[in-house]
């Protein structure tokens, strides 16, 4: 097993705890993981990137190179827009549909999404709109949009919800229980 994972966001929204939920449960499949972090003006809103690397062999390098990424993880379609030359052919983008508009010429959300759906192998979502149904808030965006990336990732189900359950144990069961509602309506939403 071998997956090239991107994730990709503006700061805030939670890309390092998508990653975080990820490198739990590889490691409870037993896989070797590297992870390279490009915070950005996270702070302020700016680009949020991290590469993620998983394999049931030893990785030597924590960066992916252009055409290698399996999947895209994005909590905003215009990032998911920026790293695209990163993704292989067959690749996917899994993407959240609304944008977080932050710039004074942010394009035409309509040509993002005709670009996103160019690629044959894409989920686009409004994961925001999934964890409000689910009775999550807003914040808990980032973990639909997990949910929506599990079919793609190649580890169990089951696992990644432990991953996010021991991740989130610190904070207790109800937000635990949120966080686990919004990854099964992501996982949901995508398999539809």
């Amino acid at each position: 097993m071998k997956k090239n994972i991107i994730l990709a966001g503006v700061g805030g929204q939670g890309i390092l705890s998508i990653a975080t939920v990820i490198g739990e449960a590889a490691l409870a499949e037993g896989l070797y993981l590297k992870q390279a972090e490009v915070h950005g003006m996270s702070q302020r809103g700016g680009d949020v990137q991290s590469n993620l690397r998983l394999s049931s062999e030893p990785i030597m390098s924590d960066l992916i190179e252009k055409g290698q990424a399996d999947i895209i993880i994005s909590l905003e379609p215009m990032e998911a827009l920026r790293y695209v030359q990163y993704l292989k052919p067959e690749g996917w983008i899994v993407t959240s549909s609304v944008p977080f508009v932050n710039i004074p010429d942010y394009p035409d959300i309509n040509e993002v999404i005709k670009h996103i759906t160019a690629h044959a192998n894409n989920v686009l979502l409004d994961v925001e709109a999934l964890a409000k149904e689910a009775g999550a808030p807003s914040q808990a965006a980032n973990m639909v949009l997990l949910g929506a990336a599990i079919p793609m990732l190649g580890i169990d189900h089951d696992k990644m919800i432990a991953g996010v359950q021991r991740v989130f144990a610190r904070k207790g069961e109800a937000v635990v229980a949120t966080n686990v509602a919004a990854v099964e309506a992501g996982y949901k939403a995508s398999k539809k």
